[in-house]
């Protein structure tokens, strides 16, 4: 018997993956979070962060920022309008990302829910970046 989830993540354009895995690890507002098989339903939001898709016991890396994360019956459904493959991010758009969000961080009228975003954001870009 499979001990592997039905994986799937889908931006506005176009599906992502959509794979098998072993085990994904989320970046989610409650805490980072790993989905194996028969893990309890759940519907639960993304933070920016990194996605970690365990795929024939390789790690496979994806960027979020935003979406929303259903998982039932060993269906895990990632709905995103900005993930990406960690390796298709180039350096120099990074860079732009982490200078665009310390500018609005930077910002007096910045509320504190945007802030911890960003922060996560900054942080989840600069790790890409090392």
């Amino acid at each position: 018997m499979s001990e592997k989830i039905e994986f799937e993540i889908i931006s506005p354009d176009e599906t992502i993956i959509k794979a098998e895995a072993d085990q994904v690890i989320l970046p989610a507002f409650e805490g980072l979070m790993t989905i194996l098989k028969n893990h309890i339903s759940l519907v639960t939001f993304l933070r920016p962060g990194i996605i970690v898709a365990t795929i024939d016991n390789k790690n496979k890396n994806f960027y979020v920022e935003d979406g929303t994360v259903e998982f039932s019956e060993n269906n895990l459904l990632i709905l995103s309008s900005t993930a990406k493959d960690v390796n298709n991010i180039k350096t120099e758009e990074a860079q732009k990302m982490i200078a665009n969000a310390k500018q609005a961080i930077s910002k007096n009228d910045i509320k504190d829910k945007d802030k911890y975003i960003l922060s996560y954001k900054i942080d989840t870009l600069q790790e890409i970046t090392q």
